[in-house]
């Protein structure tokens, strides 16, 4: 078999399918994504914000590639639990993807995701400077995980 062959995944319904998780800024996306069997998040790039339809084209990329039939857009909450503008954007934003992609779309709290980002470079050594390219990966990450931690909580609690 040459390099150029692809290898064709296993038929199966037995897996789950995987979920893409978004933290969602002006300027910046970050993109995680669950692995095969639903249970981790990991990052997978930042997307640069340029235009509408160029951030369509590459969350259509990262969707197709991966065949994610769900997203978990973080919803950055007031403290109180009020609304905020990024929260009104990030639900803009959960709502095209819905809409453009068939996607099912979950919003999930992310009140202090960045500063629990911060943290966990903290933890790892990861010096200060160049985080900007990262940090909105490493919170996609913690909005995806929290949210595949609570659904999973939610069927061990149905099951029991």
């Amino acid at each position: 078999m040459d390099q150029d062959t692809p290898i064709a995944e296993p038929a199966t319904s037995d897996l789950p399918p995987r979920i893409v998780g978004f933290d969602v800024g002006d300027r910046r996306i970050g993109v995680a994504l669950s692995d095969p069997l639903g249970f981790t998040a990991q990052p997978v790039f930042t997307l640069h914000r340029t235009n509408r339809r160029a951030d369509m084209k590459a969350v259509a990329r990262v969707l197709r590639k991966h065949s994610v039939t769900e997203a978990v857009v973080g919803n950055p909450l007031y403290m109180s639990g009020d609304q905020s503008p990024q929260a009104a954007k990030a639900q803009a934003f959960a709502e095209e993807i819905r809409a453009e992609f068939g996607l099912t779309i979950h919003l999930w709290d992310e009140r202090l995701s960045t500063t629990q980002a911060h943290r966990h470079l903290d933890d790892a050594g990861h010096a200060t400077m160049g985080r900007k390219n990262i940090i909105d990966q490493v919170a996609a990450v913690l909005i995806l995980q929290s949210w595949l931690d609570a659904r999973a909580s939610r069927v061990a609690r149905e099951r029991d």
